[in-house]
């Protein structure tokens, strides 16, 4: 395993996940694992380059024709790729499909870079979950099959303790508050071959749960402000993603004041 401490380029690719919603920042741009990730590396490495490639709603086709020949063509010494799950998401997904379109994608960037990162994605508790949890273990299954054929890592969010907790989640339910994503850029660090600063995966103080009326209106708040637009957007084919250009584009050094 290559060290942490001498990458000098890191390249993210994914969908809103690796983007970083919903770990907003004030001028209303969204943060994120990898964001994190980057500003540690640049600390510690001058000269240290980053690109973020992820889009929000992108499926593992897009992921694969959008961003993965640009990454391979980038050479960066540290390269991660989460994709797959807005697939698995969907109503209908053909999971086949997904996995050769991951595996074409592994095939491409593994030579192009000195680690190649994968993970198996975080799960918020609750029946959404569980609806979906075949979909997730058979693509996870095949995450792992992929690292151990092509030299990579995995990140095993999945199995995490903390991060199913659904405080650790945004109100739209599907992506990670700003602790969610401290922890997961905690967990790529260590994975990475460093210690951890904290325990990232030890699980948040008991706290009462909600009451009847209190559920209820956050159950009405999320289906007004997030479910139902998600159902229009698929009903008509659009994503939130069309049409936006990913945050980082480029190999490029983080300006100073990005990092310690």
């Amino acid at each position: 395993m290559d060290s942490a401490s001498d990458f000098r380029s890191f390249v993210a690719l994914g969908d809103s996940f690796t983007e970083g919603m919903s770990d907003a920042l004030p001028d209303g741009t969204y943060r994120g694992w990898a964001d994190l990730l980057a500003q540690r590396l640049a600390a510690r490495q001058a000269g240290f380059q980053y690109a973020n490639l992820a889009v929000r709603g992108k499926l593992m086709r897009q992921i694969a024709t959008e961003q993965v020949s640009t990454a391979a063509a980038m050479g960066a010494d540290l390269v991660t790729l989460v994709g797959g799950l807005n697939d698995v998401l969907r109503p209908r997904c053909d999971i086949d499909e997904v996995c050769g379109l991951l595996e074409d994608s592994v095939a491409r960037l593994a030579p192009s870079c000195r680690q190649l990162v994968l993970m198996r994605s975080p799960g918020r508790r609750g029946p959404v979950l569980e609806r979906y949890r075949p979909r997730m273990e058979r693509l996870f299954a095949f995450v792992d099959e992929l690292a151990e054929r092509h030299g990579a890592l995995v990140v095993d969010l999945f199995a995490s303790r903390a991060l199913g907790d659904p405080r650790l989640w945004a109100d739209d339910r599907l992506h990670l508050t700003a602790e969610g994503h401290r922890r997961v850029a905690e967990a790529v660090w260590e994975r990475l071959g460093h210690r951890a600063a904290f325990a990232w995966d030890k699980p948040l103080p008991l706290a009462a749960p909600l009451n009847w009326a209190a559920r209820r209106a956050a159950d009405a708040r999320f289906a007004r402000e997030h479910l139902l637009p998600w159902i229009g957007r698929r009903l008509t084919g659009r994503s939130s993603g069309d049409g936006r250009a990913p945050k980082r584009p480029e190999l490029a050094p983080l300006p100073a004041e990005e990092y310690p």
